[in-house]
């Protein structure tokens, strides 16, 4: 299942929901990304994120579908949220099934990685010191790359 939505993200529904989607399998891992009270630039009172569509839902999908024929994936979700919103919400739920828990973890990360620097939205998060443009960190490239080096190896 894939969702990109300006509603509200409720965890517990979707892992209930994701459960009940992978009877069979004996690892599920879940990661819930969620808007941070702090920034550089001081206390965030809010964060604005806008996906490009039909684009960003076509590229998630494309992780999506290269996490499934990476790994033995039984079941996958990503739900991502856009618009406005503040400390404390959730931004992405992000849920893969296997057999096996190594395979479950290692799709999860990967799609991470792809949302932090490859997925299209725009990200701006207003703080006591005015608004500013969130890119993806160095790091979060380093994290990504490692995906395109274990295909390489």
């Amino acid at each position: 299942m894939l969702s990109v939505t300006d509603q509200p993200i409720n965890t517990g529904a979707l892992l209930k929901a994701f459960e009940a989607e992978a009877p069979n399998s004996g690892g599920i891992v879940t990661f819930s990304g969620l808007a941070r009270p702090e920034a550089a630039q001081g206390r965030v009172k809010s964060l604005f994120l806008q996906a490009y569509t039909p684009m960003t839902e076509n590229g998630i999908r494309d992780a999506m579908d290269t996490a499934k024929t990476r790994w033995p994936l039984e079941a996958c979700t990503i739900v991502h949220r856009e618009g406005e919103m503040v400390p404390g919400d959730t931004i992405v739920f992000v849920a893969t099934a296997s057999k096996h828990r190594r395979a479950a973890f290692e799709a999860a990360d990967f799609l991470m990685d792809y949302l932090k620097t490859k997925a299209v939205f725009w990200k701006k998060e207003t703080t006591d010191m005015g608004e500013t443009w969130i890119e993806p960190r160095p790091e979060d490239y380093d994290d990504a790359d490692r995906w395109t080096e274990q295909e390489t190896a």
